[in-house]
């Protein structure tokens, strides 16, 4: 019971340090190429991981038994953070969020039916009802009568897809490879690939926009540092429906940062989601 509540606190603080670094990025983007924002990202993820670790354990077991999943699980990271850094170019930061919000319900189905852990019809009801709030937030014309929502809603979608994978991912390594090898493979495959394309968008930052970059690092491998040492100590299907509190800061940092205020449609979209979460969250109870 208690590894289970660590793993909650250690996943409520990793969403809290996700926003954090989201609303950077939404910053960064404004004066960067999408490109260098991810390479900065993964970049000094991998180096701030990598000097953290080596202080406080005084090792790096860098070896993994698994290296072709740490190597999918980078570079699936890669891939969602690409469309969600696209995203949020376009669109506000809490629009982006709330249809990533896909994701922990598409990790509740993963988890069912690839580690074949326990989901109840209550979480399965709190699936639909959550997915009935994403379609709410696209706002699809037929439906609505309105006028279509901009092209990049659909890109956090995407970054749902992938990142429940990477959930799975994360659950499954938890099994083979101790949590400090997996923490240092999370940056790694996707800061390789980022740089080898780095040479073709690049624009020199300032000293502050330098360490607004670092900043990305350090944040991200926090998070995910969080995140893998959350998966260790509980199961997926208990730790997806924490990812909704991600949403309230989201919406807050989109108000204060950046002025974007979500309209009645979005809080309904946000809100349906919200309830299927609390279904999602519900435990199930045991048959006699």
């Amino acid at each position: 019971m208690q590894s289970r509540l660590a793993g909650v606190a250690l996943q409520l603080a990793a969403l809290a340090t996700f926003v954090a670094m989201d609303t950077i990025i939404k910053l960064l983007t404004a004066g960067f190429p999408v490109v260098q924002v991810m390479w900065a990202r993964f970049f000094f993820g991998v180096l701030t991981v990598t000097l953290a670790m080596r202080v406080i354990t005084g090792q790096i077991p860098w070896r993994s038994r698994a290296p072709g999943l740490q190597t999918l699980r980078s570079l699936t990271l890669a891939f969602c953070n690409l469309l969600f850094t696209m995203a949020l170019v376009h669109i506000p930061l809490a629009d982006a969020t709330a249809v990533g919000f896909a994701s922990p319900l598409l990790t509740i189905a993963l988890a069912a039916v690839w580690l074949k852990e326990p989901v109840g019809w209550r979480r399965w009801t709190g699936v639909g009802i959550g997915l009935l709030g994403v379609v709410v937030l696209l706002r699809p014309p037929f439906i609505f009568g309105t006028a279509p929502v901009h092209w990049a809603m659909l890109l956090p979608l995407g970054t749902a897809a992938l990142f429940a994978v990477y959930q799975i991912l994360t659950r499954k390594l938890a099994a083979i490879d101790d949590p400090r090898t997996t923490i240092l493979h999370t940056s790694f495959a996707a800061s390789l690939v980022t740089s080898a394309a780095l040479p073709f968008d690049w624009v020199w930052p300032s000293a502050g926009g330098w360490g607004a970059l670092m900043m990305l690092g350090v944040l991200g491998g926090l998070g995910h540092g969080l995140l893998v040492l959350a998966y260790a100590r509980a199961p997926a299907s208990l730790l997806a429906p924490m990812s909704y509190t991600q949403m309230i800061w989201a919406v807050l940092a989109s108000m204060l940062v950046f002025g974007d205020v979500p309209d009645m449609l979005t809080l309904v979209g946000m809100a349906v989601i919200a309830g299927g979460g609390i279904l999602v969250a519900l435990p199930d109870r045991a048959r006699r």
